[in-house]
Formats: structure tokens, C-alpha cells, sequence
């Protein structure tokens, strides 16, 4: 027997442990070279745990939702078993502690006092037919629930009585709920409570740090988006076939975006202790919504890019961000952000900071508006912007100038051209 071990990656020096998602492979079965075992989540990323040599995977060290450090010991394949010959040396430990939970909370919830009775196969059958421990007579050694016992109730049609979904065990909707328990005094109102992804609990740390720590203002304003409709609509054909993706939106707000930080650098600028910080450099952070909660993924040097560099990069951004393989490394930094709630139909919101940048632009939804112009009322597809900043080094007066440039840039794109 060879045996190979698998390890957690290396983390990036700022993570310092991360959670074990779901095992694509069971105890047992075969795997092949660089097949994917195993997603680990950061609070930035999510990891892919290759396997590091062909063969069977011999013993599982660490279950779905273990906590672990970077080259922890996880899993072991052995590179000259045969599938289905190897049994799982080692329980899942996350695994196990699941049934065991939704047996303990079961209990609790009918009063009953069996939650550590129970075997550890039999607690298994106990959740996995959602079943509390007190509805089973056990047989065992100091009245402890068995296998059988729990078999011998299933088949003698013992009823459902869990109601309650425990942390850490997981469910794919809310509506699979069973109905809650009676003693829990729910009626037809069922709950349930699952922790947070380390993902998203970054984010909720964040965006708290981010209004505890600056002095967040916003300005508004709006933009007749019909000169980048006709310009879209005008060179859509020519820009796919020359460049192999849409011209969206999203260029032109990053462009007018760069435009204005050049103008008013401030803008681009960031709080160190009580200095102020200038960067030379634009890199636009774009916020994208993934399975697993919002993230912004970096355009390095966005002023250097192109409208087609720039869709292409948000594309990218976009399909990795839905597979969770956006790498650390295209996450970290970023002087400006900006935020496209319009996607999802919003008309108008304050977005958040994100530190330790100074300022961030809302896009929302463009919709046709009745407008004045020239004493006459016409209708125009009309965008909302907002643009959030620290008040602790951008006065209202560059933020208002700042957002008048972007709305100036967009109303007329041939500025971008010539950069005035």
C-alpha cells in the first residue's frame, strides 16, 4: 500500500484558517489525478483540492465543515487500492457531529433527555428520517438507542416528530422544513438557522468596518444614457464580430469613472493612519454577486485598458465569480469601486465603501423619464448615480465635481476621447 496524503493549500498570509465545504468523492472510491476532492472557503475565496496522485481514497481525516489551517492533513489515497475495496478508516468528524445534532435538538424539543443515548449509526437513521431520539424505545446497554431500534420503528411506521433545523446541517430550501414540533409552539411558521459562510461573514465585517470608520456622504445625480445607447447600438455588430463580446454598459461607467479620478484624485485616494495616500494608478474594483455573497474582483490599471479589455475582464470576473474561482490575488487592492444594482432593477441606493478606498459609484437601473429641456417636456432613458465618500478627506465640493465629470463623460462619450 502507497499511500499519498492531501493537504489543504496554502493560504494567503492574511487568512488564517478556512471551512471545508462538500466532498465530491466518498471513502472508497476512486479518484483520479488533479480531480477535484474537496472546496475549501476563505473568507476571500474558495479553493479547489486537487488530488495529488491517482488511486482510491483510502480515509477522509476531516468532514464537510471542519475547520482547518493551511497543509493540514485532510485525506488519504492510496495509489494501489481498488474502488470499493478501501472502507472509510476514519468517521467524518463534521459528518458525524451533524446527526448527533439534529438528534440532540430533536429531543430537546420534545423534552426528552436521550440526546447522548443514542449510537452513533443509530443517530444517523435518527436525522436521516427525521426522527427524535425520545419516539425510539431503545434496547441497548443502559437503555441506549440502536441501529435496530431505529430500523424496527421506521418499519413499524413511526412518525416524524424533528421540526427544528439545526446549525450545520444543511438543507437545500427552506420549504423542505418539516413542520415544527408542537412543543416548539410554532404552528405552520418553521425556521431555520444556518451559520454564516465565512465569505459572508467578511463581507458583514467589512461593511461594519467601513461605516464605523469613515465618514460616509452621498451625492446624487442623473445622466441621459441615450448617447451610449445610439453609440451601442451603432457599433454593437462591428464591436462583437472585431472583438468576440458585447459591448456592454459597464466600459463606458468605468471609463467616465477613470475620467473623473484623474480629475479630482482625491477621489482615488485612500486614508492611512493621518496621512492621505494618492495613487498613480486606477484600479477599479467591480462589484459581482456570486452563490456565495458579493465580491469585487479588481480591473488593474482600468485607464490602460480598452472598452473590449474592460467587457472582457467583467465577463471573466462574472463566470468565475458564479463557479467561486475568483483567486485571492485578484481581489486584494483597488482604489475605486463601483456597483451595479441596476441589474437587479434598483432605482436608487447608497452604496457602502469598500476599505480602504475612499469612494464608491452606484449605477442603478436607466429608465425612460419625463425630462424638461428647453422648456419642453421630452422623454429620455434616464440613470441614476450615487457616489458614496469619506467626508474625512473628500470635501463635498470635488465629490459633487467628481460625479458631474462621470455624468459629463457619459451625456457626451467624445470627451473620453480627448479626456476633457
Amino acid at each position: 500500500m502507497a499511500i499519498v496524503e492531501v493537504k489543504v493549500p496554502q493560504l494567503s498570509e492574511s487568512v488564517a484558517e478556512a471551512t471545508m465545504l462538500t466532498w465530491k468523492k466518498k471513502a472508497g472510491e476512486a479518484v483520479a489525478v488533479d480531480e477535484i476532492l474537496i472546496e475549501i472557503e476563505t473568507d476571500k475565496v474558495v479553493l479547489e483540492v486537487p488530488a495529488p496522485a491517482a488511486g482510491v481514497l483510502a480515509e477522509i481525516v476531516q468532514g464537510d465543515g471542519a475547520t482547518v489551517v493551511a497543509e493540514q492533513l485532510i485525506a488519504r489515497i492510496d495509489t494501489e487500492g481498488k474502488a470499493g475495496a478501501a472502507a472509510p478508516a476514519a468517521a467524518a468528524p463534521a459528518a458525524a457531529a451533524a446527526p448527533a445534532a439534529a438528534v440532540a435538538v430533536a429531543a430537546a424539543a420534545t423534552g426528552g433527555s436521550k440526546a447522548d443515548v443514542a449510537m452513533p449509526a443509530a443517530a444517523k437513521l435518527l436525522a436521516d428520517n427525521n426522527l427524535s431520539v425520545s419516539a425510539v424505545a431503545g434496547t441497548g446497554k443502559d437503555g441506549r438507542v440502536t441501529k435496530g431500534d431505529v430500523l424496527a420503528a421506521v418499519a413499524g411506521g413511526v412518525k416524524s416528530t424533528a421540526a427544528v433545523i439545526p446549525t450545520g446541517v444543511p438543507t437545500k430550501a427552506l420549504a423542505q422544513v418539516a413542520a415544527p414540533s408542537s412543543a416548539l409552539n410554532l404552528g405552520d411558521r418553521p425556521e431555520q438557522r444556518v451559520p454564516m459562510s465565512r465569505l459572508r461573514a467578511r463581507v458583514a465585517e467589512r461593511l461594519l468596518q467601513s461605516q464605523s470608520t469613515n465618514a460616509i456622504l452621498t451625492t446624487f445625480n442623473e445622466v441621459n444614457m441615450a448617447p451610449v445607447m445610439e453609440l451601442r447600438k451603432k457599433f454593437q455588430d462591428q464591436f462583437t464580430k472585431e472583438h468576440g463580446t458585447k459591448l456592454g454598459f459597464m466600459s463606458f461607467f468605468v471609463k467616465a469613472a477613470v475620467h473623473a479620478l484623474k480629475k479630482y484624485p482625491v477621489l482615488n485616494a485612500s486614508v492611512d493612519g493621518n496621512d492621505i495616500v494618492y495613487h498613480g494608478y486606477f484600479d477599479i474594483g467591480i462589484a459581482v454577486g456570486s452563490p456565495r455573497g458579493l465580491v469585487v474582483p479588481i480591473l488593474r490599471n482600468a485607464d490602460q485598458m480598452s472598452f473590449a479589455d474592460i467587457e472582457k475582464k467583467i465577463a471573466e470576473f462574472g463566470k468565475k465569480a458564479g463557479e467561486g474561482k475568483l483567486g485571492i490575488e485578484e481581489m486584494t487592492g483597488g482604489t475605486f469601486s463601483i456597483s451595479n444594482g441596476g441589474t437587479f432593477g434598483s432605482m436608487m441606493s447608497t452604496p457602502i465603501i469598500n476599505p480602504p478606498q475612499s469612494a464608491i459609484l452606484g449605477v442603478h437601473a436607466t429608465k425612460d423619464r419625463a425630462m424638461v429641456e428647453n422648456g419642453q417636456v421630452v422623454v429620455r432613458p434616464m440613470n441614476y448615480l450615487a457616489m458614496s465618500y469619506d467626508h474625512r478627506i473628500i470635501d463635498g465640493r470635488e465629490a459633487v465635481l467628481g460625479l458631474v465629470a462621470m455624468k459629463d463623460a457619459l451625456e457626451d462619450p467624445s470627451r473620453l476621447l480627448f479626456d476633457i
